[in-house]
């Protein structure tokens, strides 16, 4: 390549289920690109996410399904496909799937995600 780079993460395309009771396919987190992550959340129908914060800055880029968004602890409001909720670092967070299919959405964070940016908050 030239100009590029090729970066594969060692769980890329593999979907593994989180404590969250989130299914994540990490598409891109590697030390390699410090500044973001990238993956694809799905949650179930009638699943609330585990209350929780992160270190780091969070997008939500809905595809598919529809939920509520709590952040911040503030009302929870709904979202669906198309909307993009951004989640300040270190700010309470959640979201519920009241749909009847799979919530899916793309998580972007920034700087990337690490395991160690997690706070459980149940």
């Amino acid at each position: 390549m030239i100009g590029g780079m090729l970066i594969r993460s060692g769980k890329h395309g593999q979907e593994f289920h989180t404590r969250e009771r989130v299914s994540v396919t990490e598409l891109l987190n590697d030390p390699a690109v410090p500044a973001v992550s990238l993956a694809r959340c799905r949650v179930q129908p009638g699943v609330t996410t585990e209350l929780h914060r992160l270190d780091v800055a969070e997008w939500y880029v809905l595809e598919q399904g529809e939920g509520l968004m709590e952040v911040g602890g503030g009302e929870p409001f709904a979202v669906g496909p198309g909307d993009v909720v951004a989640i300040p670092a270190g700010t309470s967070q959640r979201i519920t799937n009241t749909g009847d299919r799979d919530l899916v959405l793309q998580c972007v964070c920034l700087p990337r995600f690490t395991e160690e940016a997690y706070t459980p908050l149940e």
